[in-house]
This record gives structure tokens, sequence and C-alpha cells, in this order.
């Protein structure tokens, strides 16, 4: 690229993240992943996030993923235009539904954003006998692995184009998960996708 003298911008877009703290509101976690996002069985190690998009008309649309670490798919998620505890409690439950019965205790982890902290939530994961993991204050680098799906996300479907209403910014982020998911292949994953890794190495189907 230097020798034919083209540069790339569309990889130098940052955009304002979507933060959800508002102090201490309920519960909060210790850091029991401190950064070991690395796993070598399914539903151990769940992280989760949400991040902001922002339409032309003004509107915004909020994406709640839960990432497996064994594989980087995303297991669960929820779009919402509205940053409300639904946007958690729903992928979290379908998650949870999903989850196989291994012997294995599972960890979710998240910043200290509002909706971790909330009782429902905690109680809800308390019922299913899940630990659950915050990141430090301030410290975006204990979720790192999410962070960098976000990016992967806005800066290949996102940034550089225009989205009319909610409808078609969901309907393409539907589309990038899935792509992301079956197809995107990953050197970390040997050369395959999330979901053939997964298939691939350890047999459990979803």
């Amino acid at each position: 690229m230097k020798e034919l003298g083209l540069s790339c911008s569309k990889f130098t877009h940052r955009g304002r993240k979507y933060r959800s703290f508002k102090g201490k509101v309920g519960k909060v976690a210790k850091n029991i992943i401190n950064r070991r996002f690395k796993t070598h069985v399914p539903f151990q190690k769940i992280v989760t996030d949400i991040t902001e998009f922002k339409l032309k008309n003004g509107q915004k649309l909020y994406l709640s993923p839960f990432m497996d670490l064994y594989s980087s798919e995303i297991i669960s998620f929820e779009i919402s235009k509205r940053p409300s505890l639904e946007i958690v409690i729903n992928p979290l439950k379908e998650m949870i539904a999903m989850r196989p019965d291994l012997s294995y205790r599972l960890t979710i982890h998240s910043d200290q954003g509002w909706h971790y902290q909330h009782s429902q939530y905690t109680k809800l994961l308390k019922a299913n006998k899940v630990f659950q993991s915050m990141s430090r204050k301030g410290n975006c680098l204990d979720n790192s692995v999410m962070e960098n799906f976000f990016g992967l996300l806005k800066q290949e479907m996102y940034y550089g184009q225009e989205f009319e209403d909610f409808q078609q910014l969901e309907q393409a982020i539907h589309r990038y998960i899935h792509f992301y998911n079956n197809k995107r292949i990953k050197s970390k994953l040997k050369g395959l996708s999330p979901k053939k890794f997964r298939k691939q190495t350890f047999k459990i189907s979803y």
C-alpha cells in the first residue's frame, strides 16, 4: 500500500464509548477473570458489555451481546432503542437456557455499569449458580475482548455507512453477527470461524 501511495481511512475512526456507570447502585463484584481470557472449555467464561450506535435521524441504537471466550462466539444478544435493564436481562436468560449441563461453573464478566449491579441481574446469576466478575473502574483493558469485538463490528459494517432508521441498522447488525459467528475466520481459532471451531473441537450443540 505504501509503494502504491494508498492509505486506509476506515480504521482511523474512534467513536465515543457508551458509559452506563452511575456509581455504586448495587453489588460490585470482584475482578475474578483478571484478564485471563483464555479457556479450553465452552460456557466457562462469558464476557458482556453494551455499545451505542447513532443513526442519521438522531436516534440511537444499543447492542448488548454475550460472548463465550472459548470460541469468541456471540452466544446471545439484544438490540434496543433504550439502554434499559431488559437489554441485559433478556440475552442473559437466553444464554443461560442454552448452557449445557457441565460440571464446571460459569463466570460472567462485565464492567461496573448499573445494569450489572442491579439486583434483578445479580439474583438471576445467583439462582443459576453463575459467578460474577467485574472490571476495575475506568479500566477498559479488563474487558478488552468485548471492546475488540465492538471495534471490529463498527469498523467493518458501521463506520462510513449511513443508516436511515433503526430497523435498517438492526438488520445490518443481525447480518454481521451471523457472519462473524459463522464465516469470519480467526487465526487464534486455527483459521476457523467461532462456530466452526466450537463444533470441531467440542461436541456441544445449541
